[in-house]
Protein backbone atom coordinates (compact mmCIF):
# COMPACT_ATOMS: atom_id res chain seq x y z
CA UNK A 1 0.00 0.00 0.00
CA UNK A 2 3.04 2.36 0.95
CA UNK A 3 4.50 1.37 -2.32
CA UNK A 4 1.09 2.40 -4.47
CA UNK A 5 0.87 5.54 -2.18
CA UNK A 6 3.95 6.81 -3.11
CA UNK A 7 4.03 5.64 -7.26
CA UNK A 8 0.44 7.64 -7.32
CA UNK A 9 2.04 10.77 -6.08
CA UNK A 10 4.68 10.40 -8.42
CA UNK A 11 2.39 10.34 -11.09
CA UNK A 12 0.56 13.25 -10.13
CA UNK A 13 3.74 15.26 -9.41
CA UNK A 14 5.02 14.12 -12.78
CA UNK A 15 1.44 15.32 -14.43
CA UNK A 16 1.64 18.34 -12.68
CA UNK A 17 5.10 18.92 -13.69
CA UNK A 18 4.24 18.59 -17.66
CA UNK A 19 1.38 20.70 -17.02
CA UNK A 20 3.45 22.95 -16.04
CA UNK A 21 5.95 22.69 -18.55
CA UNK A 22 3.11 23.42 -21.16
CA UNK A 23 1.90 26.46 -19.70
CA UNK A 24 5.47 27.77 -19.93
CA UNK A 25 5.70 27.21 -23.08
CA UNK A 26 2.76 28.60 -24.15
CA UNK A 27 4.15 31.50 -21.83
CA UNK A 28 6.90 31.69 -23.74
CA UNK A 29 5.50 31.54 -27.20
CA UNK A 30 3.18 34.30 -26.51
CA UNK A 31 5.50 36.36 -25.58
CA UNK A 32 7.73 36.07 -28.77
CA UNK A 33 5.31 36.55 -30.56
CA UNK A 34 5.69 40.71 -30.16
CA UNK A 35 9.59 39.73 -30.36
CA UNK A 36 9.30 38.59 -33.64
CA UNK A 37 6.90 40.93 -35.08
CA UNK A 38 9.13 43.64 -33.72
CA UNK A 39 12.17 41.96 -35.10
CA UNK A 40 10.83 42.28 -38.68
CA UNK A 41 10.01 45.82 -38.05
CA UNK A 42 13.40 46.71 -37.65
CA UNK A 43 14.46 44.66 -40.62
CA UNK A 44 11.38 46.64 -42.82
CA UNK A 45 12.72 50.23 -40.86
CA UNK A 46 16.42 49.24 -41.71
CA UNK A 47 15.30 48.25 -45.51
CA UNK A 48 13.60 51.86 -45.75
CA UNK A 49 16.92 53.40 -44.35
CA UNK A 50 18.92 52.02 -46.74
CA UNK A 51 17.06 52.85 -49.66
CA UNK A 52 17.25 56.90 -48.26
CA UNK A 53 20.53 56.64 -47.95
CA UNK A 54 21.06 54.76 -51.42
CA UNK A 55 18.85 58.18 -52.44
CA UNK A 56 21.17 60.66 -50.67
CA UNK A 57 23.77 59.09 -51.65
CA UNK A 58 22.34 59.51 -55.27
CA UNK A 59 21.36 63.36 -54.76
CA UNK A 60 25.34 63.66 -53.85
CA UNK A 61 26.55 62.51 -56.72
CA UNK A 62 24.58 66.25 -58.41
CA UNK A 63 27.30 68.49 -59.74
CA UNK A 64 26.79 72.01 -58.07
CA UNK A 65 25.79 73.33 -60.51
CA UNK A 66 22.58 70.87 -61.10
CA UNK A 67 21.75 71.27 -57.85
CA UNK A 68 22.31 74.94 -57.86
CA UNK A 69 19.75 75.04 -61.32
CA UNK A 70 17.16 72.55 -59.89
CA UNK A 71 17.06 74.56 -56.70
CA UNK A 72 16.25 77.94 -59.05
CA UNK A 73 13.79 75.93 -61.18
CA UNK A 74 11.65 74.31 -58.15
CA UNK A 75 11.54 77.59 -56.40
CA UNK A 76 9.98 78.67 -60.12
CA UNK A 77 8.22 75.94 -60.43
CA UNK A 78 5.63 76.68 -56.83
CA UNK A 79 4.06 79.49 -59.06
CA UNK A 80 2.63 77.60 -61.52
CA UNK A 81 -0.65 75.58 -61.01
CA UNK A 82 -0.65 72.23 -61.26
CA UNK A 83 -0.56 69.30 -64.43
CA UNK A 84 -3.79 68.84 -65.97
CA UNK A 85 -5.92 65.54 -66.35
CA UNK A 86 -4.66 64.82 -69.73
CA UNK A 87 -1.11 66.34 -68.66
CA UNK A 88 -0.77 69.78 -70.12
CA UNK A 89 1.58 71.88 -67.79
CA UNK A 90 1.14 75.93 -68.78
CA UNK A 91 4.27 77.18 -67.99
CA UNK A 92 4.37 80.80 -66.84
CA UNK A 93 6.34 83.79 -66.60
CA UNK A 94 8.02 84.25 -63.76
CA UNK A 95 8.92 87.62 -62.36
CA UNK A 96 12.39 88.06 -63.79
CA UNK A 97 13.28 91.15 -62.11
CA UNK A 98 12.22 93.88 -59.75
CA UNK A 99 9.14 95.65 -60.38
CA UNK A 100 9.10 94.23 -63.75
CA UNK A 101 4.90 93.08 -64.71
CA UNK A 102 5.81 92.38 -68.66
CA UNK A 103 7.99 91.58 -70.99
CA UNK A 104 8.30 91.63 -75.09
CA UNK A 105 8.92 88.40 -76.96
CA UNK A 106 12.32 88.98 -78.97
CA UNK A 107 12.22 85.58 -80.47
CA UNK A 108 11.38 82.27 -79.96
CA UNK A 109 13.24 79.13 -79.73
CA UNK A 110 10.91 76.46 -79.87
CA UNK A 111 7.78 75.96 -82.03
CA UNK A 112 4.51 73.96 -81.11
CA UNK A 113 5.14 70.00 -81.43
CA UNK A 114 8.71 70.31 -80.28
CA UNK A 115 10.63 68.35 -77.64
CA UNK A 116 11.87 70.17 -74.89
CA UNK A 117 14.05 69.35 -71.42
CA UNK A 118 14.72 70.96 -68.51
CA UNK A 119 17.19 73.73 -68.92
CA UNK A 120 16.24 73.73 -73.15
CA UNK A 121 15.63 77.32 -74.03
CA UNK A 122 12.18 78.81 -75.16
CA UNK A 123 12.45 81.99 -76.08
CA UNK A 124 14.10 85.56 -75.15
CA UNK A 125 12.09 88.72 -73.65
CA UNK A 126 12.62 92.03 -73.22
CA UNK A 127 12.07 93.65 -70.15
CA UNK A 128 11.99 97.53 -69.12
CA UNK A 129 15.79 96.94 -68.46
CA UNK A 130 17.23 94.33 -69.94
CA UNK A 131 17.01 90.69 -72.13
CA UNK A 132 16.88 86.99 -70.65
CA UNK A 133 16.34 83.80 -72.23
CA UNK A 134 13.58 81.65 -70.86
CA UNK A 135 14.53 77.89 -70.11
CA UNK A 136 12.09 75.08 -69.65
CA UNK A 137 12.13 73.81 -65.92
CA UNK A 138 10.26 70.31 -66.98
CA UNK A 139 10.37 67.41 -69.98
CA UNK A 140 7.73 67.02 -72.17
CA UNK A 141 6.33 68.38 -75.96
CA UNK A 142 5.28 72.20 -76.28
CA UNK A 143 1.46 71.51 -77.07
CA UNK A 144 0.61 75.49 -77.58
CA UNK A 145 2.47 79.07 -77.62
CA UNK A 146 0.78 81.98 -76.35
CA UNK A 147 2.47 85.08 -78.06
CA UNK A 148 3.91 85.86 -81.19
CA UNK A 149 7.28 87.49 -81.58
CA UNK A 150 6.70 90.89 -80.70
CA UNK A 151 3.66 90.58 -78.61
CA UNK A 152 4.30 91.79 -74.91
CA UNK A 153 3.64 88.94 -72.70
CA UNK A 154 2.69 89.49 -68.69
CA UNK A 155 4.19 88.26 -65.62
CA UNK A 156 2.53 85.21 -64.16
CA UNK A 157 0.52 84.16 -67.26
CA UNK A 158 1.08 81.32 -69.55
CA UNK A 159 4.20 81.44 -72.35
CA UNK A 160 3.76 78.26 -73.08
CA UNK A 161 2.19 74.73 -72.39
CA UNK A 162 3.86 71.54 -72.00
CA UNK A 163 2.64 67.77 -72.60
CA UNK A 164 4.58 66.37 -69.22
CA UNK A 165 6.39 63.20 -69.96
CA UNK A 166 4.93 60.18 -68.46
CA UNK A 167 0.90 61.84 -68.53
CA UNK A 168 -1.47 60.32 -70.62
CA UNK A 169 -1.73 62.60 -73.79
CA UNK A 170 -5.22 64.81 -74.52
CA UNK A 171 -5.79 62.23 -77.16
CA UNK A 172 -5.53 58.87 -75.28
CA UNK A 173 -7.23 60.29 -72.27
CA UNK A 174 -10.55 61.17 -74.52
CA UNK A 175 -10.71 58.91 -76.79
CA UNK A 176 -14.56 59.84 -78.03
CA UNK A 177 -13.47 62.52 -80.37
CA UNK A 178 -12.02 59.72 -82.52
CA UNK A 179 -15.61 58.45 -83.97
CA UNK A 180 -16.11 61.72 -86.61
CA UNK A 181 -12.73 61.07 -87.72
CA UNK A 182 -14.06 57.78 -88.68
CA UNK A 183 -17.03 59.04 -90.13
CA UNK A 184 -15.00 61.30 -92.27
CA UNK A 185 -13.23 58.32 -94.25
CA UNK A 186 -15.97 58.05 -96.74
CA UNK A 187 -14.79 61.53 -97.90
CA UNK A 188 -12.39 59.67 -100.63
CA UNK A 189 -15.92 58.71 -102.33
CA UNK A 190 -15.26 62.47 -104.09
CA UNK A 191 -14.06 63.73 -106.55
CA UNK A 192 -10.19 64.15 -106.64
CA UNK A 193 -10.17 67.89 -107.39
CA UNK A 194 -10.93 68.81 -103.29
CA UNK A 195 -8.41 66.76 -102.17
CA UNK A 196 -5.86 68.19 -104.63
CA UNK A 197 -6.62 71.83 -103.62
CA UNK A 198 -6.14 70.83 -99.98
CA UNK A 199 -2.98 69.56 -100.10
CA UNK A 200 -1.90 72.78 -102.44
CA UNK A 201 -3.08 74.94 -99.87
CA UNK A 202 -1.31 72.51 -96.70
CA UNK A 203 1.73 72.38 -98.70
CA UNK A 204 1.40 76.37 -98.79
CA UNK A 205 0.73 76.94 -96.04
CA UNK A 206 4.23 75.53 -94.79
CA UNK A 207 6.70 77.92 -96.14
CA UNK A 208 4.29 80.56 -94.02
CA UNK A 209 4.97 78.68 -91.00
CA UNK A 210 8.52 78.32 -92.35
CA UNK A 211 8.68 82.17 -92.91
CA UNK A 212 7.13 82.94 -89.21
CA UNK A 213 9.49 80.84 -87.74
CA UNK A 214 12.70 81.74 -90.00
CA UNK A 215 11.50 85.59 -88.73
CA UNK A 216 10.86 84.88 -85.24
CA UNK A 217 15.17 83.71 -85.10
CA UNK A 218 16.10 87.13 -86.80
CA UNK A 219 18.60 88.48 -84.08
CA UNK A 220 17.79 91.70 -83.47
CA UNK A 221 16.21 93.86 -80.52
CA UNK A 222 12.99 96.17 -80.55
CA UNK A 223 13.94 99.49 -81.05
CA UNK A 224 15.63 97.82 -84.40
CA UNK A 225 12.69 96.02 -85.53
CA UNK A 226 10.42 99.55 -84.76
CA UNK A 227 12.94 100.76 -87.12
CA UNK A 228 13.19 98.52 -89.45
CA UNK A 229 8.76 98.19 -89.45
CA UNK A 230 9.07 102.77 -90.32
CA UNK A 231 11.39 101.74 -93.18
CA UNK A 232 9.04 98.83 -94.27
CA UNK A 233 11.91 96.67 -93.91
CA UNK A 234 12.16 92.84 -93.91
CA UNK A 235 14.95 91.73 -91.27
CA UNK A 236 15.72 88.85 -92.98
CA UNK A 237 16.95 90.51 -95.83
CA UNK A 238 19.34 92.65 -94.35
CA UNK A 239 22.92 91.42 -93.22
CA UNK A 240 23.39 91.60 -89.47
CA UNK A 241 27.22 93.08 -88.34
CA UNK A 242 26.25 92.26 -84.70
CA UNK A 243 27.24 89.11 -82.36
CA UNK A 244 26.17 85.92 -83.51
CA UNK A 245 24.39 87.96 -86.70
CA UNK A 246 22.34 90.29 -84.56
CA UNK A 247 20.98 93.09 -86.73
CA UNK A 248 21.74 96.42 -85.63
CA UNK A 249 20.53 99.50 -86.23
CA UNK A 250 22.99 100.93 -88.61
CA UNK A 251 22.55 97.56 -90.46
CA UNK A 252 19.13 98.13 -91.13
CA UNK A 253 19.77 102.27 -91.83
CA UNK A 254 22.63 101.05 -94.68
CA UNK A 255 20.11 98.79 -95.94
CA UNK A 256 17.62 102.03 -96.66
CA UNK A 257 20.57 103.91 -97.79
CA UNK A 258 21.20 101.26 -100.57
CA UNK A 259 24.89 100.88 -98.81
CA UNK A 260 24.34 97.48 -97.87
CA UNK A 261 23.42 94.12 -100.28
CA UNK A 262 20.53 92.25 -99.88
CA UNK A 263 21.32 88.68 -97.82
CA UNK A 264 18.32 86.86 -100.00
CA UNK A 265 18.87 86.67 -103.80
CA UNK A 266 15.41 86.85 -104.37
CA UNK A 267 14.80 90.53 -102.45
CA UNK A 268 18.58 91.52 -104.05
CA UNK A 269 16.26 91.03 -108.34
CA UNK A 270 13.92 93.23 -106.83
CA UNK A 271 15.85 95.89 -105.31
CA UNK A 272 15.33 98.73 -107.37
CA UNK A 273 11.33 98.61 -107.51
CA UNK A 274 11.21 98.52 -104.05
CA UNK A 275 13.62 101.53 -103.82
CA UNK A 276 10.87 103.66 -105.72
CA UNK A 277 8.26 104.35 -102.66
CA UNK A 278 11.73 105.57 -100.66
CA UNK A 279 12.47 108.42 -103.07
CA UNK A 280 9.23 110.43 -101.78
CA UNK A 281 9.57 113.61 -99.92
CA UNK A 282 7.47 112.65 -96.62
CA UNK A 283 6.62 109.52 -95.27
CA UNK A 284 2.99 108.32 -94.41
CA UNK A 285 2.38 108.98 -90.67
CA UNK A 286 2.34 106.12 -88.44
CA UNK A 287 1.85 105.59 -84.62
CA UNK A 288 3.82 103.01 -82.98
CA UNK A 289 3.67 101.63 -79.39
CA UNK A 290 6.55 102.57 -77.09
CA UNK A 291 9.21 100.05 -76.57
CA UNK A 292 9.78 98.21 -73.30
CA UNK A 293 12.49 101.02 -72.11
CA UNK A 294 10.49 104.11 -73.06
CA UNK A 295 7.99 102.56 -71.55
CA UNK A 296 10.19 102.36 -68.41
CA UNK A 297 11.43 105.96 -69.17
CA UNK A 298 7.80 107.28 -69.30
CA UNK A 299 7.18 106.06 -65.63
CA UNK A 300 10.66 106.52 -64.48
CA UNK A 301 10.53 110.54 -65.68
CA UNK A 302 6.97 111.34 -64.63
CA UNK A 303 7.62 110.41 -61.32
CA UNK A 304 10.80 112.39 -61.25
CA UNK A 305 10.03 115.45 -62.44
CA UNK A 306 7.56 115.35 -59.33
CA UNK A 307 11.22 115.77 -57.92
CA UNK A 308 12.11 119.61 -57.15
CA UNK A 309 15.63 119.68 -58.60
CA UNK A 310 18.90 121.60 -57.01
CA UNK A 311 21.28 122.35 -60.63
CA UNK A 312 24.70 123.40 -60.17
CA UNK A 313 27.14 123.59 -62.62
CA UNK A 314 30.88 123.85 -62.68
CA UNK A 315 34.21 123.52 -64.85
CA UNK A 316 37.07 120.74 -63.80
CA UNK A 317 40.76 121.58 -65.67
CA UNK A 318 41.61 117.91 -66.23
CA UNK A 319 45.43 118.68 -67.64
CA UNK A 320 46.27 116.75 -64.16
CA UNK A 321 44.10 113.53 -64.68
CA UNK A 322 45.65 113.57 -67.99
CA UNK A 323 48.64 113.30 -66.90
CA UNK A 324 47.93 110.62 -64.46
CA UNK A 325 45.80 108.37 -66.80
CA UNK A 326 49.02 108.36 -69.32
CA UNK A 327 51.07 107.27 -66.49
CA UNK A 328 49.00 104.55 -65.74
CA UNK A 329 48.44 103.50 -69.62
CA UNK A 330 51.88 102.90 -69.97
CA UNK A 331 52.21 100.88 -66.74
CA UNK A 332 49.51 98.95 -68.33
CA UNK A 333 52.08 98.23 -71.89
CA UNK A 334 54.46 96.52 -69.15
CA UNK A 335 51.86 93.78 -67.64
CA UNK A 336 51.38 90.56 -69.68
CA UNK A 337 49.01 90.21 -71.86
CA UNK A 338 45.51 89.32 -70.13
CA UNK A 339 46.23 90.96 -66.56
CA UNK A 340 43.53 92.92 -67.42
CA UNK A 341 40.61 92.78 -69.49
CA UNK A 342 41.49 96.02 -71.11
CA UNK A 343 44.64 97.65 -72.72
CA UNK A 344 44.20 101.05 -71.27
CA UNK A 345 41.62 103.10 -69.17
CA UNK A 346 39.37 105.95 -69.45
CA UNK A 347 38.43 108.98 -67.34
CA UNK A 348 35.55 107.20 -66.44
CA UNK A 349 37.28 105.03 -63.70
CA UNK A 350 39.26 108.08 -62.09
CA UNK A 351 35.99 109.88 -62.27
CA UNK A 352 34.71 107.09 -60.12
CA UNK A 353 36.95 106.35 -57.77
CA UNK A 354 37.25 109.87 -57.25
CA UNK A 355 33.40 110.58 -56.99
CA UNK A 356 33.53 107.28 -54.03
CA UNK A 357 36.13 108.97 -52.27
CA UNK A 358 33.90 112.18 -51.85
CA UNK A 359 31.50 110.68 -50.82
CA UNK A 360 32.74 109.44 -47.69
CA UNK A 361 32.89 112.77 -46.50
CA UNK A 362 28.89 113.60 -47.67
CA UNK A 363 27.02 110.32 -47.24
CA UNK A 364 23.81 112.10 -47.53
CA UNK A 365 24.44 112.04 -51.05
CA UNK A 366 24.14 108.37 -51.31
CA UNK A 367 21.47 108.42 -49.23
CA UNK A 368 17.56 107.85 -50.69
CA UNK A 369 14.36 109.13 -49.26
CA UNK A 370 11.84 106.86 -47.84
CA UNK A 371 8.04 107.40 -47.34
CA UNK A 372 8.07 110.59 -49.43
CA UNK A 373 4.61 110.08 -50.85
CA UNK A 374 3.44 110.15 -47.15
CA UNK A 375 4.43 113.84 -46.75
CA UNK A 376 7.50 115.59 -44.90
CA UNK A 377 5.60 114.11 -41.29
CA UNK A 378 6.62 110.50 -42.85
CA UNK A 379 9.49 110.58 -44.90
CA UNK A 380 12.74 109.53 -43.73
CA UNK A 381 16.55 109.62 -45.21
CA UNK A 382 17.72 105.99 -45.65
CA UNK A 383 21.70 106.42 -45.39
CA UNK A 384 23.41 103.35 -47.52
CA UNK A 385 27.20 102.33 -47.07
CA UNK A 386 27.25 100.69 -50.32
CA UNK A 387 28.46 103.36 -53.29
CA UNK A 388 27.02 101.52 -56.10
CA UNK A 389 27.50 104.22 -59.15
CA UNK A 390 25.32 104.09 -62.01
CA UNK A 391 26.69 104.92 -65.52
CA UNK A 392 25.00 105.41 -68.26
CA UNK A 393 25.22 103.62 -71.26
CA UNK A 394 23.88 103.95 -75.19
CA UNK A 395 23.04 100.45 -76.49
CA UNK A 396 21.77 98.85 -79.40
CA UNK A 397 18.19 98.26 -77.13
CA UNK A 398 18.28 102.36 -75.81
CA UNK A 399 19.84 104.27 -73.28
CA UNK A 400 20.22 102.52 -69.93
CA UNK A 401 21.74 102.97 -66.59
CA UNK A 402 23.33 99.70 -64.87
CA UNK A 403 25.46 100.52 -61.87
CA UNK A 404 29.08 99.59 -60.55
CA UNK A 405 28.85 97.95 -57.08
CA UNK A 406 30.94 98.68 -53.95
CA UNK A 407 33.11 101.20 -55.79
CA UNK A 408 34.17 102.77 -52.36
CA UNK A 409 35.90 98.94 -52.04
CA UNK A 410 37.31 98.37 -55.14
CA UNK A 411 40.47 99.92 -57.05
CA UNK A 412 40.51 101.44 -60.20
CA UNK A 413 41.73 99.05 -62.20
CA UNK A 414 38.98 97.00 -60.75
CA UNK A 415 36.54 99.42 -61.56
CA UNK A 416 37.55 99.86 -64.79
CA UNK A 417 36.97 95.96 -64.95
CA UNK A 418 33.29 96.22 -63.94
CA UNK A 419 33.34 99.09 -66.88
CA UNK A 420 34.63 96.81 -69.56
CA UNK A 421 32.13 93.91 -68.89
CA UNK A 422 29.17 96.06 -68.64
CA UNK A 423 30.22 97.45 -72.03
CA UNK A 424 30.66 94.49 -73.52
CA UNK A 425 27.19 93.16 -72.13
CA UNK A 426 25.28 96.04 -73.64
CA UNK A 427 26.30 95.83 -76.89
CA UNK A 428 24.70 91.78 -76.79
CA UNK A 429 22.03 93.35 -74.78
CA UNK A 430 22.71 90.79 -72.18
CA UNK A 431 23.09 93.29 -69.32
CA UNK A 432 21.60 91.35 -65.97
CA UNK A 433 19.05 92.60 -63.88
CA UNK A 434 21.40 92.61 -60.90
CA UNK A 435 23.57 94.92 -63.01
CA UNK A 436 20.41 97.49 -63.62
CA UNK A 437 19.19 97.63 -59.65
CA UNK A 438 20.52 99.06 -56.29
CA UNK A 439 21.84 101.75 -57.67
CA UNK A 440 22.89 104.73 -54.99
CA UNK A 441 23.94 108.14 -57.11
CA UNK A 442 24.72 108.07 -60.77
CA UNK A 443 27.13 109.53 -63.14
CA UNK A 444 26.44 109.71 -66.94
CA UNK A 445 29.15 110.55 -69.41
CA UNK A 446 26.88 112.14 -72.50
CA UNK A 447 30.05 113.65 -73.41
CA UNK A 448 31.54 110.80 -75.95
CA UNK A 449 28.41 112.29 -78.17
CA UNK A 450 29.43 115.91 -77.05
CA UNK A 451 27.03 118.82 -75.35
CA UNK A 452 29.01 120.82 -72.32
CA UNK A 453 26.50 122.17 -70.38
CA UNK A 454 23.78 119.05 -68.96
CA UNK A 455 20.49 118.85 -66.91
CA UNK A 456 20.42 115.50 -65.54
CA UNK A 457 16.97 114.31 -64.28
CA UNK A 458 17.02 112.08 -60.89
CA UNK A 459 15.21 109.02 -60.70
CA UNK A 460 13.41 108.34 -57.22
CA UNK A 461 15.31 106.15 -55.04
CA UNK A 462 18.12 108.71 -55.54
CA UNK A 463 19.22 112.11 -54.61
CA UNK A 464 21.99 113.17 -56.32
CA UNK A 465 23.00 112.82 -60.11
CA UNK A 466 25.64 114.34 -62.25
CA UNK A 467 26.58 114.41 -65.61
CA UNK A 468 29.98 115.42 -67.39
CA UNK A 469 30.65 116.74 -70.96
CA UNK A 470 33.08 116.70 -73.27
CA UNK A 471 36.81 117.43 -73.01
CA UNK A 472 37.67 120.86 -74.79
CA UNK A 473 41.02 122.46 -75.37
CA UNK A 474 40.40 126.23 -74.11
CA UNK A 475 42.09 129.14 -73.74
CA UNK A 476 42.60 130.23 -70.13
CA UNK A 477 44.70 132.59 -67.66
CA UNK A 478 47.61 131.50 -65.51
CA UNK A 479 49.44 133.21 -62.92
CA UNK A 480 53.24 132.92 -63.67
CA UNK A 481 56.38 134.17 -61.77
CA UNK A 482 58.48 136.27 -64.15
CA UNK A 483 61.93 135.94 -62.83
CA UNK A 484 63.37 138.91 -64.37
CA UNK A 485 61.13 141.47 -63.02
CA UNK A 486 60.74 139.46 -59.94
CA UNK A 487 56.51 140.13 -60.08
CA UNK A 488 53.79 137.57 -61.01
CA UNK A 489 52.26 137.85 -64.34
CA UNK A 490 49.25 136.31 -66.46
CA UNK A 491 49.41 134.74 -69.15
CA UNK A 492 47.03 132.77 -71.70
CA UNK A 493 47.67 128.81 -71.88
CA UNK A 494 45.71 126.39 -73.24
CA UNK A 495 43.71 123.74 -70.61
CA UNK A 496 41.88 120.68 -71.04
CA UNK A 497 38.36 121.48 -69.72
CA UNK A 498 35.72 119.67 -68.53
CA UNK A 499 31.83 121.02 -67.82
CA UNK A 500 30.12 118.65 -64.78
CA UNK A 501 26.63 119.38 -63.85
CA UNK A 502 24.79 117.97 -60.96
CA UNK A 503 21.24 117.85 -59.70
CA UNK A 504 20.02 117.09 -56.44
CA UNK A 505 16.41 116.50 -54.56
CA UNK A 506 16.07 119.34 -53.29
CA UNK A 507 13.90 118.56 -50.73
CA UNK A 508 16.39 117.30 -48.56
CA UNK A 509 19.69 118.23 -50.02
CA UNK A 510 20.38 122.24 -50.17
CA UNK A 511 22.40 123.98 -52.44
CA UNK A 512 25.92 124.30 -50.00
CA UNK A 513 26.03 120.73 -49.96
CA UNK A 514 25.81 119.94 -53.52
CA UNK A 515 28.34 122.79 -53.97
CA UNK A 516 30.90 121.49 -51.46
CA UNK A 517 30.47 118.09 -53.19
CA UNK A 518 31.81 119.12 -56.40
CA UNK A 519 34.13 121.34 -55.18
CA UNK A 520 35.35 118.42 -52.94
CA UNK A 521 35.56 116.06 -56.12
CA UNK A 522 37.11 118.75 -58.35
CA UNK A 523 39.77 119.01 -56.21
CA UNK A 524 40.63 115.10 -56.28
CA UNK A 525 40.42 115.41 -59.61
CA UNK A 526 42.66 118.71 -60.54
CA UNK A 527 44.74 117.01 -58.08
CA UNK A 528 45.22 113.04 -58.48
CA UNK A 529 48.03 112.59 -56.14
CA UNK A 530 45.28 114.03 -52.63
CA UNK A 531 42.78 110.96 -54.42
CA UNK A 532 46.01 108.44 -54.53
CA UNK A 533 46.73 109.52 -50.72
CA UNK A 534 43.18 108.87 -49.39
CA UNK A 535 42.36 105.33 -51.48
CA UNK A 536 42.47 102.41 -49.14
Amino acid sequence: MLRLATATRASASAAAAAALRARAASASAAMARPAVAALHTLSSNAAVRSAAAQQCAAAARLTLKQAVQVQQHRAMASANPVVSADGVMPFMLADIGEGITECEVIQWFVKEGDRVEQFSKICEVQSDKASVEITSRYDGVIKKIYYKTGDVARVGHPLVDIQMDGAPAAAASAPAPAAPAKAAAPAPAKSAAPAKAASASASASAPKDLEGIEKALTYATPAVRRVAKEHNVDLRDVVGSGPNGRVLKGDVIAFVNGEQASSAPAAATHAPAAAAPRASTAAADETVPLTPIQKAMFKAMTKSLQIPHFGFSDEITLDATTAFRKTVNEHLKTLPAGTYPFNKISYMPIFLKALSTALREFPVLNACVVDGEAGASQAKLLFRGSHNIGIAMDTPQGLIVPNIKNVQDKSIFEVAADIERLKQAGKKGGISPADLQGGTITLSNIGNIGGTLLHPVLVSSEVCIGAIGRVQRLPRFETVFDPVSGRETERVVAKEILNVSFNADHRVIDGATVGRFVQLWKSYLENPAMLAVLLK
